[in-house]
């Protein structure tokens, strides 16, 4: 085994008498002690998000002692949250996240100081915004956001611990370019580029199971703890995938790649990832319509075939009368060509208009010059035109 890296944090000046008591089975620990509980105490920790990893990982960070905690969350609470984002409530159903986290925690554990940054993590405030807490937890479901905080913790010189979900797998790791000992490496060594837009679903397109939230953010966690007492041997150099059907953890080596280009500015992450591909967005360019313009053609009964790109278990939750389902993997592997018919134009929708949009590409390349995709997708039809719909 390596050595453990030095703590990250000085130890506070001392404990309360409500300290020692609170923290009682963290004291009695010998590698942690009450040295250890002192640099708890004495430690800023920011974390990105307040929603699924970020949840738990708060709970346990303030219960743990964490003197001081910032929390960057902008969102509301949504009732689509509660399957995992335990820190919120029935009660907190509309109310800002940021405000929802912080009164769980005072419950919790009213000696910890809670700093809320209510606003969207941009490359103009990332970097200094970090320079005021000793480490980052990164929870974040969107790879523009991930690699704005790894090129800022990078700049700013600080460690972060990373997360993330899908399905039922997660992974953690640490990142770090100024560690000790020649250990640094940072985000950009593990993933050099981004995936293809409309590769990865989102969790909100691909579904995430609640409860990995608290194996995964457990983990962050406890890297944390480690990372800022100076104990064990933490993930530094090394990721962990955790496959929750098979119950495995594995952790596999991750080096330095001496072809990561040295960062040295923030940049625009929205387009460095391409939320969507360029030849997705020239394709819905022209041939986009609204909810409302679907709704008219179908009643002017124009000849057309609207097509369903989702998956079938989402089909199954929600769809628009009249459509077919055709998921969007069909397209990709060119075998739902077929089924479009010459003299019907097609018009596709999905959850949002990611995967339409992906979809409608294929097929104007395919000779389908006519065919439309639908904004927002089920979603906007539903807010726009069936209020009652059923929502995921």
């Amino acid at each position: 085994m390596s050595t453990p890296l030095p703590p990250l944090v000085e130890p506070a000046a001392e404990l309360t008498r409500e300290e020692v008591a609170r923290y009682s089975r963290h004291l009695i620990i010998p590698d942690l002690g009450l040295d250890g509980q002192k640099r708890l105490k004495n430690a800023k920790v920011l974390v990105i998000g307040a929603g699924g990893l970020g949840s738990p990982a708060l709970l346990y960070l303030a219960a743990a002692g964490v003197g001081t905690i910032g929390i960057v969350e902008f969102d509301v609470v949504d009732e689509s949250n509660l399957q995992r984002q335990i820190i919120h409530g029935q009660s907190d159903i509309g109310r800002s996240k940021a405000e929802s986290a912080r009164d769980s925690i005072r419950e919790i554990n009213p000696l910890v100081d809670v700093r809320l940054h209510e606003f969207r993590l941009e490359p103009d405030n990332a970097v200094e915004l970090f320079r005021q807490y000793d480490l980052i937890l990164d929870g974040t479901d969107n790879f523009a956001t991930r690699y704005l905080v790894n090129d800022a913790a990078v700049l700013a010189g600080k460690p972060y611990v990373w997360g993330s979900i899908y399905r039922f797998e997660g992974q953690v790791s640490v990142f770090w370019e100024d560690a000790p000992n020649g250990l640094g490496l940072n985000y950009r060594d593990l993933y050099p580029e981004p995936p293809p837009p409309g590769m990865v679903p989102s969790c909100a397109e691909g579904g995430v199971l609640g409860i990995l939230c608290a194996s995964v953010a457990s983990v962050m966690g406890t890297e944390a703890i480690k990372l800022i007492t100076g104990i064990g041997e933490p993930l530094l150099g090394r990721l962990m995938v955790y496959d929750a059907l098979d119950m495995t953890y594995r952790t596999i080596k991750i080096r330095k790649d001496p072809s990561t280009p040295k960062i040295t500015e923030l940049i625009d992450y929205e387009e460095f990832c391409g939320v969507v591909s360029d030849a997705a967005a020239e394709a819905a360019a022209d041939s986009t319509i609204t909810p409302r313009e679907l709704r008219e053609m179908l009643d002017t009964g124009k000849p057309l075939a609207l097509i369903d790109v989702r998956e079938p278990v989402e089909w199954d939750i929600n769809h628009i009368e009249g459509a077919e389902l055709i998921p969007k993997g069909a397209f990709e592997t060119g075998e739902a060509l077929a089924k479009l018919q010459v003299d019907r134009t097609p018009v596709f929708y999905c959850k949002t208009g990611v995967r339409s949009a992906e979809v409608l590409a294929i097929v104007k390349k395919a000779g389908f010059s006519d065919a439309l995709h639908v904004q927002g997708g089920i979603v906007a039809w539903g807010k726009q035109l069936e209020p009652d719909m059923v929502m995921y």
